[in-house]
Order: structure tokens, then sequence, then C-alpha cells
């Protein structure tokens, strides 16, 4: 169970409060496992199911396709994200103002996700798709914002890793169940359903979500709930920073991981590419694993952030970079793993550095889901600017490498931040 939280003043509820108490391990653990089921149902259609699907639905037009199918979904979760986290922070519920939100956009987004398994259509598999959209980044919102409500800042690089891990252990263990343990695409949809129920609900059922009290909550006006979804970068710099160094990394890091499979199809030629992208994502997976918790728990030990985010980025662009020099499967392999590298201990401190840039305790999760757009808006326009940089720029060469350069300018926007070190 959750920590117990330090007896507030009494104008300054419990859900209001810095954390103070450090969280056990069994809070750490199943946080992580709702993470796991979250990013499995993500993931996992993004990167085989759903090319899959639209290259039976549309063989001669699939990369177009692929582009809007996932454009259109990543568009309803700019939105989403940051909409669902503020619906969150004002939420009055004697079952907490995050785990009420949890569970609803969990069993709905399961649903969303069974249907587009059972789409004939790529018009369909998109209007379900951006269903899904829609409920996992409800859920995403709310899960997020957990870690500033209840982690003190001490902890949150091991914390942020635990949290962060799930993005790469979820898809690697769905696209090992829908490649190898089940075949049909309907089945492993419902798979993939039941499997983000099953590890997601136990952190609703088990741990404390802290309620707001009904005089705390502000009193309700559509023209300043619409005005706090803009944060102004003036008056809070090193949050605009700080989006600004996500959205460029995750920009760059889409763009290196959307075409893979195709890659492998279309430039190395690899004889089995469903095989070869198993592989690549068990690489990168390896060295997400090498450097995520590892890396948030000396960033922790050392209270520093911002050397760890270059420095990490700077091994993203490296990666990208042998692909560019060299179109080979050892040389797609050895990227892999690089890029792992860098990714992983991206995702922990990163994360970790980001939830002490928040601007105000009362809007946590709404700021967390405008850090989200961060994730989200690069899904958008990763796959227009990689199509463009494969038609007009030297085909995957020229993708690769103006991803290496994205990736370069994101690591550079973390030095002007200054509250954080």
């Amino acid at each position: 169970m959750s920590a117990v939280q330090p007896v507030p003043l009494a104008d300054h509820p419990v859900a209001l409060t810095e954390p103070k108490v450090r969280v056990s391990r069994l809070w750490i653990a199943l946080l992580s496992l709702s993470n796991v089921g979250l990013w499995l149902a993500f993931l996992t259609p993004v990167e085989i199911l759903l090319p899959n699907q639209i290259a039976a639905l549309d063989p001669t037009g699939k990369v177009i396709a692929l582009s809007w199918v996932t454009g259109a979904g990543a568009a309803v979760s700019v939105v989403a994200n940051p909409l669902f986290g503020a619906l969150s922070d004002r939420t009055v519920s004697r079952f907490g103002r995050r785990h009420p939100w949890t569970l609803c956009s969990m069993i709905t987004g399961a649903i969303a996700v069974v249907l587009v398994g059972l789409q004939t259509s790529v018009l369909g598999v998109a209007i379900c798709w951006m269903a899904v959209q829609l409920c996992l980044n409800a859920m995403t919102a709310t899960l997020t914002a957990a870690v500033p409500d209840r982690v003190p800042a001490e902890q949150r690089g091991l914390v942020s890793a635990w949290a962060s891990l799930p993005q790469v252990i979820g898809p690697l263990i769905g696209i090992a169940l829908v490649t190898v343990l089940i075949a049909s695409q309907s089945a492993a949809y419902a798979a993939l359903a039941v499997l983000l129920i099953a590890l997601a609900l136990p952190f609703v059922l088990l741990t404390k979500d802290d309620p707001l009290p009904p005089q705390a909550r502000p009193a309700w006006s559509l023209s300043r709930f619409l005005r706090g979804f803009w944060v102004s970068p003036r008056a809070y710099p090193d949050f605009a920073w700080a989006w600004a160094c996500r959205f460029l990394v995750q920009l760059g890091n889409f763009m290196m991981t959307l075409y893979i499979l195709y890659f492998l199809t279309d430039a190395v030629h690899y004889p089995d590419p469903q095989t070869g992208f198993l592989i690549v994502t068990a690489a990168f997976s390896a060295g997400i694993l090498l450097t995520c918790i590892t890396g948030g728990a000396i960033s922790d030990r050392l209270g520093r952030r911002k050397v760890f985010v270059f420095g990490c980025s700077i091994v993203q662009v490296i990666g990208s970079l042998i692909v560019v020099g060299w179109q080979t499967w050892p040389a797609t392999l050895i990227t892999g793993l690089v890029l792992g590298l860098g990714f992983g201990m991206y995702l922990s401190v990163d994360q970790a550095l980001i939830t002490q840039v928040l601007p105000v305790a009362k809007d946590r999760a709404k700021d967390l889901g405008i850090i989200n757009i961060a994730n989200s808006a690069p899904q958008v326009l990763a796959p227009a600017v990689a199509g463009v940089a494969i038609t007009y720029l030297g085909g995957y060469r020229g993708m690769f490498l103006l991803a290496a350069v994205v990736t370069l300018l994101g690591a550079l926007a973390v030095i002007p931040i200054r509250s954080v070190r």
C-alpha cells in the first residue's frame, strides 16, 4: 500500500500537499504493472498489429494509410490527455481524484481495443483507433499524475524509471504474444484488452488516492478552465524548455522507430521482416533495461537531472547515425541496442525532471497532460515528416539523418532549465 502522507494544514488538503514520505515497493510495483497493461495496449498495435492490418486492407497504399491512422489517433491524444488531466484535478469523490477516471478509461479503452481488431476497412480502423487513444490517454493522465501526487522529489528518478520501463516491456510482451502465440488478428487485440484490465485494476483497488475536499475545488468557470491550458513560457520558462526537450526528442524517437518494419522490408531486405522486427525490438528493450532503473537511481543519488537527459539524447543521436552510414542487418541491430541505451535513461530521468518543473500542485494532472502533448504530437508529425524525408531526402537514410538532427535539438533544449540541476 502507499505510504501515509503528512497531516496538512486545514486550508491545504492532503491531495494538494507536496509528498514527503517515500512510497513503498508494493506501491511502485502496482503502478509499474498498471503501466505495463497500458503500454501493452497502446504500443503493440502501433508497432505490429496496425501495420499488418493496414497492409492487408490496403497493400499498395499501406505507408500513407498507416500515417493517417496513427496521425488521427495521435491528434485525439493531443486534446484528450490534458483535458482528462484537468478534469481529474477538479474531481471530488470519496474514491479520490484519479482512480475513478483510471477505472472508467481502462474499461472503455479495453472495449475500443477489441473493436479495432474487428474492422474490415481503413476508415473503421482509424475511427476505433481514435477511440482507443481517447480512452487510454485519459488513463495515462491519471497514472502519470500519481508520481507527483504521492512520490517525494528525491525518490522520483527511481519511481519514474519503474513507471516508464513498461513503455518497453509492455510492447515487447505484446509483440511476442501476437507474433508467437496468437495468430488471429481479432484474438490478438482481445488478448491486449484482457491484459490491460488484469494488470491495471490492482493499482486502482489496492492503493490510496487522496480525495479533494469540495471546498478546495475552484468555482467552475468555462473561460478560466480553458485558459488554464495555456502555461505561459514567460512565467514558467523551465516548464516550456522541458516541454520543448520532450517534444523534439520524442519526435526524433518516433521517426527512428515508426518505420522499422518497413525499413527491414524495403531497405535491408531482411528475409523475415516480422522476426527481424522482434529481434530489433528485443535489442532495443535490452538497452533500456540496462540503463532505465540505474539511470533513475543514480540521478536521485546525485540530485542531478539535466546532464543525464542531455547525455542520453546524444546517445540516441549516435544510434540513428549508425543506419545513416550502413543500411545492413548488423547495423540495424546495433542501432536498436544503442537507441535503447539512450532512451532507457531518458525515460526515467526526463520524467523525474518534468515533475520538478510543474507550475502548481492543484494542476498537476493538467500540466502533465500538456507535457504529454509532447509525447503525442510527435506521433502526428513523425509519419508526415518521415514520409517527406523518405520521399525527398534520399530514402530511409535521409529520414534517419533528419531524426538525428531533431534529437540533437532536443538535447540542447534542456540546457536553459534553471530550477533543476
